[in-house]
């Protein structure tokens, strides 16, 4: 038999896609307000490896990255998923989204991001949301899978998300060593 333990806590990483630069402040407020202080500077990617969204918001996409400083439980990330859904219909215009809000976790061995849509290898975690796979972490580098979007699997993201897993791992060493704080 298996021994049983608690999860380790997850990073919360969320990605902001739009069309409207001026939308960034107002909503990463909005995304501090609700989910906390942002933990390491946020990073700016030009690039969309996709025209999925631009009859919906417009084309020459980029994407905003953020990681904050607050710990979540991996549980949690359905919830978080609902309530970045309100910021996006906050946002919206003529029942058109502005912004696509990707709420994801991340923890020593891989990078999961939250959806409403299901597929083979994503996981239903509750409240009509599932957890997709989206990178997993070996031998130093995060690698790609089958279904990993294009976007995630750049050298700019995964050196970002390299830079955001070597803060979190930090981050779990120091609260191993203030358990009381």
């Amino acid at each position: 038999m298996s021994r049983l333990y608690e999860p380790a806590p997850a990073k919360l990483v969320i990605g902001v896609f739009m069309a409207d630069r001026s939308l960034i402040e107002p909503v990463a407020r909005r995304l501090s307000e609700t989910f906390g202080a942002v933990d390491m500077i946020s990073r700016w990617f030009d690039f969309d490896f996709t025209r999925y969204y631009e009859p919906e918001m417009g084309s020459r996409l980029f994407r905003r990255m953020t990681a904050f400083q607050n710990m979540i439980g991996q549980l949690e990330l359905s919830k978080i998923k609902h309530a970045t859904n309100a910021i996006e219909t906050e946002f919206a215009e003529r029942g058109k989204r502005r912004v696509n809000i990707d709420p994801g976790y991340m923890l020593r061995e891989r990078f999961v991001l939250a959806t409403g849509k299901n597929f083979s290898h994503r996981i239903y975690i509750g409240d009509s949301i599932y957890a997709d796979l989206t990178l997993i972490y070996s031998k130093g580098a995060f690698n790609p899978l089958p279904w990993t979007y294009p976007d995630y699997q750049s050298p700019e993201m995964t050196d970002f998300l390299v830079r955001v897993r070597s803060k979190y791992v930090f981050d779990l060493k120091e609260a191993k060593q203030h358990p009381d704080d």
